[in-house]
């Protein structure tokens, strides 16, 4: 069990020489993730080597240039690599207009399937789901529709305590997998063996946890909850949180209170204007209230 997050791009608007707009990849017990995808993620992608042909996944926060205009660029390059596999597309209403207008004037041809599953709901939903993980949205403030995402490993079966199982012989090997399900035993005495008895607990969990872009949203702390990572925006310092509240997005202090309030285990924060030049300001505010916050730069590896 394990995740692993690989920071692609971690700036806001303009890219710059070394600075991409937001793009993630992330793996989850061998299912991989592309969270947004700005200007110049497939060279990061190269860069850091990250499969092209493993992504089934793409995620689509909302609909600003710096966290899509690097999709048609992918989808293209796809369709020269003759990619066969489907591909899903998760994003707002309008992401398939918008995607299959540009392919469609470029005369792109792709032997793949492309499913866009658009989204407008403003409360949270389950939108993905198979034997590994879960996606769920989380519904943001920003200057259009945006959702974050929280991606949940699927819980595992309980352990067999071979040692307590021992003392009970009418149990063999052919009960075990209903007693991992978490199913009680009956002896044939019509004594019943409970569960806990005879099994352990799983490990937890683990959770991912993308929220960008957003104004500080309080709101979203239930969803979050716990989350062992969490990537929240922190365009700006404390000390421009009126442009913050204006521009609807959040400052490196918000973040943390968000961090902190939620319980997670560990914060990591981007989205920085390109208006600061020393970007280690973010997370010594950020410290303030959550310890345990890092800063996402390119490149940077974070596992769970």
């Amino acid at each position: 069990m394990s995740i692993t997050l690989t920071i692609l791009g971690c700036h806001s608007a303009t890219p710059r020489i070394n600075a991409f707009p937001t793009s993630q990849y992330l793996e989850i017990n061998n299912s991989h993730f592309l969270v947004d995808c700005g200007e110049g993620t497939q060279r990061q992608m190269r860069k850091y080597k990250v499969g092209f042909s493993k992504i089934n996944h793409i995620f689509i926060s909302h609909l600003h240039g710096d966290h899509f205009y690097g999709l048609v660029g992918l989808l293209s390059t796809y369709g020269i690599l003759n990619r066969e596999k489907d591909l899903h597309i998760y994003g707002p209403k309008g992401i398939k207009e918008v995607t299959l207008l540009q392919l469609k004037i470029s005369q792109s041809h792709a032997k793949y399937k492309m499913i866009f599953h658009e989204l407008t709901s403003k409360k949270s939903e389950l939108i993905f789901e198979d034997d590994k993980v879960s996606v769920s949205t989380i519904p943001l403030t920003h200057r259009v529709y945006t959702n974050g995402y929280l991606f949940t490993e699927k819980e595992k079966p309980r352990k067999l305590n071979m040692l307590n199982i021992s003392g009970y012989p009418e149990i063999g090997k052919a009960d075990y997998l209903n007693i991992k399900a978490g199913r009680d035993f009956t002896l044939a005495s019509g004594e019943i063996v409970a569960n806990a008895e005879i099994t352990i607990n799983p490990p937890k969990p683990l959770s991912f946890a993308f929220c960008s872009d957003t104004s500080y949203k309080p709101d979203i702390i239930p969803i979050i909850e716990n989350a062992d990572l969490l990537y929240h925006e922190a365009t700006f310092l404390s000390d421009r949180e009126d442009l913050a509240k204006k521009t609807k997005h959040a400052t490196s202090k918000q973040a943390a209170q968000i961090a902190k309030d939620a319980n997670v285990n560990q914060l990591v924060i981007g989205h920085y204007s390109g208006r600061y030049k020393d970007i280690s300001l973010f997370k010594k505010e950020a410290q303030e209230i959550f310890e345990n916050t890092e800063l996402a730069e390119p490149g940077k590896v974070f596992t769970v």
